[in-house]
């Protein structure tokens, strides 16, 4: 699933693909702008990780499962 992260003071948006849930990263994020973590910890599917300081969130955007691309472009 596509999830795209607005950082305050950043020219450019984080798009990252997950492999969790539309509820784990809502809930992953709801928990960061709530105070109980610091940051918001996400991980992509190459299984690195995007840290983001839960004060410098500006918007994030949660998209639909990602379908299986076909074709002959780049893995």
């Amino acid at each position: 699933m596509e999830v795209k992260i607005g950082v305050q003071h950043a020219p450019r948006e984080i798009v990252l693909e997950s492999g969790q849930s539309a509820e784990e990263v809502e809930s992953m994020v709801a928990q960061a702008l709530s105070g109980t973590s610091k940051l918001l910890s996400l991980t992509d599917e190459k299984g690195r990780k995007v840290l983001v300081p839960a004060d410098r969130i500006a918007y994030v955007e949660i998209g639909e499962p990602a379908a299986r691309r076909v074709g002959f472009g780049a893995l």
